[in-house]
């Protein structure tokens, strides 16, 4: 039924002018600002993200929407000079049609909003299925939505329990009236969803797992470093894609930075409920996710890695778990084998260049790599050879509105946000004019 809704509202809402479809996306920006901090608390509420983070999120969502509004103004077409004298050559650019839109709970309003911003930007409507464990924040996008005056059908809400997950994502990858497929998650949930999708042919884009090292060369300035490894580690208890999942820093200056890591990890990171205003470390998801993180620590452990810092359950619950750094860690290692999505920083030295490179480039995925060096050189070298769709030099947080966001390998299809992101959701149609 969402389908049909989204399939007859996409005619009126593609014919829109691209202005007054700019317009009622900039009107929800405006009421997501206006509303932050009630759209943060849901977020808290629903996945435990500490407040300031939430807060954070929405600012980052509500970007999105700004920045295709004003996309949605500029999607050009081409005159091409034609090879006979009586004829031209157009190209022009129009919406695929109705998007299915498939999110995950770690940023349950910027995950809709990169893929929806877009898609209304280029004329097309939506079905969003959040995921089971933060239906919340998209339903209350979509009374934003309604009060902004994006129209009934244009944006629609499939919430659905775990137990349906499956079948109602294989509904919108099988469905003929879906023309594209988004879908941020997993690697293994994205190959079932793109065989499912094959059937029809559908257009595809997918931000799947990543794998990310941060290399720490010798010459990089080993403060920044530790500064730069703590927000991309620790941001949301480590449960992003992007976030750091190894790190390897070289022989010269590696027990300096695990040292001063480990400090900063003990002076600057507070485990507590979301709601605290001191809380940097929430819960994570549920007792799955802290399950894997122990798994990863004890197969290191009993393989010869030390404990740094942290390394068990917190106190305060059981979906909590104290900010862990490990050293004396080898490749060998399931934590660098495998995303752990938590709170778990694996240190491995290594000796060259060439051999980090190795290591970070030896994962099937590639979404994004981080690496400090204060050698110009090197920063061309590592920036072009590291196998990731984005690259953070001497930077740790590395996301924006304005940016092309997407990896290589099985890291995904496609890249969302930036001028690049709403060509995802556009058709290249050629016309030739004869008989002139």
């Amino acid at each position: 039924a969402a389908v049909r809704a989204a399939h007859e509202a996409g005619a009126a809402w593609g014919r829109l002018p691209a202005k007054e479809r700019s317009g009622r996306l900039r009107r929800w920006y405006e009421l997501m600002v206006e509303n932050k901090d009630e759209l943060a608390r849901i977020i808290t509420a629903e996945n435990g993200k500490p407040l300031k983070e939430a807060q954070g999120e929405i600012l980052y969502s509500a970007s999105f929407l700004e920045w295709f509004a004003e996309e949605a103004r500029r999607v050009y077409g081409d005159v091409v000079p034609a090879s006979a004298k009586d004829r031209r050559i157009l190209v022009l650019k129009q919406p695929v049609g109705v998007a299915a839109v498939i999110t995950p709970w770690n940023f349950p309003s910027a995950m809709i909003t990169r893929k929806v911003g877009a898609a209304l930007a280029a004329g097309c409507t939506v079905v969003v299925k959040p995921a089971e464990d933060t239906p919340l924040s998209a339903l209350a996008l979509g009374e934003l939505a309604n009060q902004a005056g994006i129209p009934a059908g244009v944006y629609n809400v499939v919430p659905c329990s775990r137990q349906q997950a499956a079948a109602v994502g294989e509904v919108l990858c099988t469905d003929p009236l879906v023309a594209k497929i988004s879908f941020t998650g997993s690697t293994a949930t994205g190959k079932i969803l793109l065989r499912h999708a094959a059937g029809t042919v559908k257009r595809v884009s997918m931000e799947l797992g990543g794998h990310a090292p941060f290399i720490v060369f010798d010459s990089a300035n080993v403060d920044r470093a530790v500064a730069g490894a703590l927000a991309s580690k620790y941001r949301n208890s480590g449960q992003t894609c992007v976030c750091t999942n190894r790190f390897l820093v070289q022989k010269g200056i590696h027990d300096k930075f695990v040292e001063k890591f480990a400090k900063a990890i003990e002076r600057e990171l507070h485990v507590g409920c979301g709601f605290d205003a001191k809380t940097t470390q929430g819960p994570l998801i549920n007792e799955k996710a802290v399950e894997k993180v122990e798994r990863h620590i004890n197969d290191a452990v009993s393989q010869g890695a030390s404990v740094v810092t942290g390394g068990k359950r917190h106190s305060l619950g059981k979906n909590f778990f104290e900010p862990t750094l490990l050293s004396n860690v080898t490749t060998k290692m399931l934590c660098t084998q495998e995303e752990t999505f938590g709170p778990l920083a694996p240190v491995i030295k290594f000796e060259t260049e060439a051999e980090a490179i190795a290591i970070a480039n030896a994962a099937n995925v590639g979404l994004a790599g981080y690496f400090y060096s204060q050698d110009p050189a090197q920063i061309w070298r590592v920036a072009e050879e590291l196998e990731v769709g984005m690259v953070g030099v001497n930077e740790g947080i590395i996301s924006s509105a304005e940016c092309p966001f997407g990896g290589v390998k099985e890291s995904g299809l496609g890249r969302e946000g930036s001028k690049y992101g709403i060509d995802e959701y556009l058709e290249i149609k050629y016309v030739c004019f004869g008989g002139l």
